[in-house]
């Protein structure tokens, strides 16, 4: 959670030096948002390329886990729909888009900022880092009244990493390889889920 509230200070420190025209004139260039977005998606390949107990832990894989991240992927994707039709100022693209971040705030935000403008950035920021709060809140209720799987699907991509303790504490020690499993399935289908959606999508 620490984490997830200093990026939202960061985003409000940068809100307010846009605001009262703070910003340097160098960080104004079109071309950043591409060559930052560039070196973010090679630290997490990085990231994810050197993590070699992931590597062996998808080789102990079960093939029926294989549909945690499938449906984990539906599941946010058919929630993002829905709430489309209660919100009159993003399309059901957008929204979908924006679900399609399954948590992983950094990268996500960054890419549909890009794709798409930067306030449906901030819109992806601010949903996917509210997803990973609620899960470290709330993965007690969604386990004792939705199964032992809840939390995983609650914290999407972020179940490898920051709501990995929590998953454990409240699923059980057998469920952490399943959630850093998922987490990492989910790490690495975010950088093409989101732009095919925006890119392809037509309503």
């Amino acid at each position: 959670m620490k984490s997830s509230l200093t990026i939202v200070l960061f985003f409000i420190l940068g809100l307010l030096a846009g605001i009262y025209d703070l910003v340097p004139s160098f960080l104004a260039n079109e071309n950043l948002p591409t060559v930052l977005l560039c070196v973010l998606m090679v630290l997490a390949g990085m990231n994810t390329g050197s993590d070699k107990e992931a590597f062996y832990i998808l080789k102990r894989i079960n093939f029926r886990i294989l549909l945690v991240p499938i449906f984990i992927i539906a599941g946010s994707l058919l929630g993002a729909a829905f709430v489309s039709f209660l919100m009159n100022d993003l399309s059901l693209k957008e929204t979908i888009a924006v679900g399609a971040g399954m948590g992983y705030y950094s990268l996500s935000s960054v890419i549909i900022s890009r794709l798409s403008g930067p306030q449906l950035g901030v819109v992806a920021l601010l949903s996917n880092i509210f997803r990973e709060i609620l899960t470290l809140v709330y993965v007690p209720i969604l386990v004792r009244y939705f199964g032992k799987l809840a939390g995983i699907a609650s914290g999407g991509a972020t179940a490898m990493d920051t709501t990995l303790p929590v998953i454990v504490k409240y699923s059980g020690s057998e469920y952490g390889i399943i959630a850093v499993f998922s987490g990492i399935v989910l790490t690495l289908l975010v950088p093409l889920l989101i732009p095919l959606i925006l890119d392809f999508f037509i309503f």
